[in-house]
């Protein structure tokens, strides 16, 4: 399904619905709504059939619930509600509402209450599909290991899916990262269900179970092997700065980052570490961390707290660039490690001029970051997209949820009344997605790239010894431009 068609929410308020809108600095970017402590839904729907998959392959649980609605109302209903403790709140991101039926249909998602796109008459169907994440709720026991040792994680969750409306048949789906599950909760049969779980390799099943009432819960426990980082990003800032000068975008990301794996049990022993890496046996530190930037980026560069890190690797030909770095150490469990990297890239496969007017268009990646095979969290992460000088009015469109915008000036070397910045905040994001599109629509950008490839032009020409109108016109902006600088400074 095309990801421009889902409808996405952050859901990390408590007691308050929630509704992002889609990039448009006119509109309020959110709204909430308060709700008292005794609602419940009107029972206007049921589930007809339900089925509940969690994927724990990664170091964050993912949900997905593929629901057949019913409204079982005399009149249309158009509103469908998700529950949600309230610790499942705090932790909650990237929720995805789609119509699998027609996944163009947009959707308007608020809080747990899905408005959507058309009312659903009395006695008609609709197939949902519905996804999401939780950050930070997979614990190891034990909590402390040793330097070799396996590692096992915890995961709490209801064989009934959560639902506010009654459900005549449902099944849960748990998909465990390998065969070795040493301990979980046995669900026993019921009249019309056999016991549960029902395993088949590594996938666990739960049900099918017959109606359950909305709101039932049946308490599961898992544990299982997960030998692999637990990386927790707590903050993340990342730059993009669209130059007009020699057609150049710059990006630069700035990590806080957190291994949530087990601790060790003893003092960390480098001749045990350098003796292992030899066999190179699944470990728990984050050993290493590989970004694949676009085709085209250059001079990468890699740092920390220290200074430059030499232990990185860049890889670029006509069909990849690869950036591969090493920490100064491997990050075990409860360690952190502050570094950043960035890279150049030509402005031209990213930004193109409108149609038939005036103006252009910058595509950029929201999030690149590492891509991991166990995967990535971000709690916070603040993008910051400084335009050039003159770019006013900035729209923007982005399928990443949101929970603030605004924009600023930002001032440096050679600028008279400041550069536009754009900033976008977000929470409770995983690197599933990655490369989400940000579109920015600046209305006066096309201006001021004309007037900087003027200046280009002009050089040329007097290098070339050259003189002609342009040079005038040239001379005479410089002259200007020059003077309002000292004004400003």
């Amino acid at each position: 399904m095309r990801p421009l068609a889902i409808a996405t929410a952050v859901l990390s308020f408590a007691s308050a619905a929630v509704c992002v809108e889609k990039g448009n600095l006119t509109k309020p970017l959110t709204s909430k709504l308060i709700l008292p402590s005794t609602f419940r839904p009107a029972q206007n729907f049921k589930n007809a059939n339900l089925v509940h998959i969690i994927n724990l392959e990664k170091s964050y649980p993912k949900e997905s619930i593929n629901v057949v609605i019913e409204n079982v109302a005399s009149t249309p209903q158009d509103e469908y509600f998700i529950p949600f403790t309230s610790q499942q709140m705090a932790t909650i991101g990237g929720l995805e509402v789609k119509d699998r039926k027609n996944p163009e249909s947009p959707f308007d998602t608020q809080f747990y209450r899905i408005h959507l796109p058309a009312p659903l008459a009395p006695k008609a169907q609709q197939t949902l599909g519905i996804s999401f994440y939780y950050l930070s709720a997979l614990n190891p026991l034990p909590a402390t290991i040793a330097q070799a040792d396996k590692q096992y994680l915890v995961y709490t969750f209801s064989a009934y899916c959560q639902s506010a409306y009654d459900t005549l048949k449902q099944k849960t789906e748990v998909k465990f990262p390998s065969t070795t599950v040493p301990e979980y909760t046995i669900v026993p049969g019921t009249k019309g269900s056999p016991e549960s779980p029902q395993k088949q390799g590594s996938k666990f099943t739960y049900g099918s179970y017959g109606e359950v009432p909305a709101g039932a819960v049946e308490p599961v426990k898992v544990r299982y092997e997960f030998t692999k980082p637990l990386i927790h990003v707590s903050e993340l800032e990342r730059d993009i700065e669209v130059s007009h000068w020699g057609g150049n975008i710059a990006f630069e990301e700035r990590y806080i980052m957190t291994n949530r794996a087990a601790n060790l049990s003893k003092q960390f022993s480098r001749v045990e570490w350098a003796s292992q890496t030899y066999y190179n046996p699944p470990s728990t530190a984050v050993k290493e961390l590989r970004f694949p930037l676009r085709v085209g980026s250059l001079e990468p560069y890699f740092t920390d707290v220290i200074g430059n890190v030499s232990t990185s690797r860049f890889r670029s030909n006509r069909r990849e660039a690869n950036l591969e770095i090493k920490p100064r150490y491997p990050v075990f469990g409860g360690w952190n490690y502050p570094f950043r990297v960035g890279w150049n890239a030509d402005l031209k496969k990213y930004l193109r001029k409108l149609s038939g007017g005036e103006g252009y268009i910058l595509n950029v990646p929201f999030l690149e970051g590492p891509k991991q095979p166990e995967g990535i969290e971000y709690e916070h992460i603040e993008l910051r997209v400084i335009l050039p000088e003159g770019a006013e009015n900035v729209q923007y469109s982005t399928t990443v949820p949101l929970i603030s915008a605004s924009t600023s000036l930002h001032r440096t070397f050679m600028d008279t009344t400041g550069r536009t910045a754009l900033t976008l905040t977000a929470i409770n994001i995983v690197d599933d997605l990655r490369d989400r599109e940000l579109i920015l629509f600046p209305e006066t950008i096309g201006d001021v790239c004309d007037i900087f490839e003027l200046v280009r032009c002009g050089v040329g020409n007097w290098q070339s010894g050259c003189h002609n109108k342009e040079q005038a016109i040239l001379e005479e902006f410089w002259e200007a431009y020059m003077y309002s600088y000292s004004d400003a400074m």
